[in-house]
């Protein structure tokens, strides 16, 4: 676990709209390589905020980011599109599968995206993810066809179809029951310690937190504990 894959080096960010507040406040940590940390805290802490930044999403921040060693900050908009697709995984709250798409089709899209691998290979890239998640059998079926935890599966199996360097996730059982909350759970440990994945994942869910490597808690926009 000695590979640093994320350095966030005094975070700061504002917001100004009416007045300027400072939601985001000097923060620092690292993510290493195959460890799998939580952020937690309460509503309208900063966590989703802080993750937006961490995802080169939003660039409008003060401080350093780096991934695998490169500084993000003052890159085009192409660029940070690339290292999205190419370095980060994302698991949402709600899947963001495409209905008109089978599970296959849905796992693909990114790899077929980076256009890194030919098309075949990009199919059994993402069978083979399939099979990690245990829904191989579903790849040809269609997303309302499948139960809210599998659907969540098929989105977990898309976030690693580019083999990122981190995976984050905005809530990523925030939409499961207990039973399947646990299921993700256990995928993500096993990605985390069989795979050697990094995970970032914000969550409310302070059972699933105290299961990880590390917990991040924020208030009022700082890290109070690590």
């Amino acid at each position: 676990m000695k590979d640093k894959i994320l350095d966030a080096l005094k975070i700061s960010k504002y917001f100004h709209d009416p007045a300027t507040v400072k939601v985001i406040k000097e923060i620092s940590f690292s993510v290493m390589k195959g460890e799998f940390v939580s952020i937690i805290g309460k509503s309208g802490c900063g966590k989703s905020t802080l993750l937006y930044i961490l995802s080169t999403m939003d660039t409008s921040y003060e401080g350093e980011l780096f991934l695998d060693g490169q500084s993000m900050k003052n890159r085009i908009e192409s660029d940070l599109a690339k290292v999205r697709n190419e370095k980060i995984g994302f698991v949402f709250q709600f899947h963001y599968l495409l209905n008109e798409f089978s599970v296959l089709k849905n796992v693909m899209l990114p790899g077929l995206k980076l256009a890194k691998f030919t098309d075949k290979e990009v199919e059994q890239r993402a069978y083979d993810k399939l099979k990690i998640l245990g829904i191989q059998s579903e790849a040809l079926k269609y997303p309302n066809q499948l139960s809210g935890g599998e659907k969540q599966r098929v989105a977990i199996a898309r976030s690693l179809i580019n083999d990122p360097l981190i995976i984050m996730g905005d809530e990523p059982t925030g939409n499961l029951d207990k039973k399947n909350s646990e299921v993700v759970f256990h995928i993500f440990q096993e990605l985390a310690q069989e795979f050697n994945q990094s995970l970032l994942i914000v969550t409310h869910d302070n059972e699933f937190a105290q299961k990880t490597n590390r917990i991040i808690e924020m208030e009022d926009g700082r890290i109070i504990r690590m």
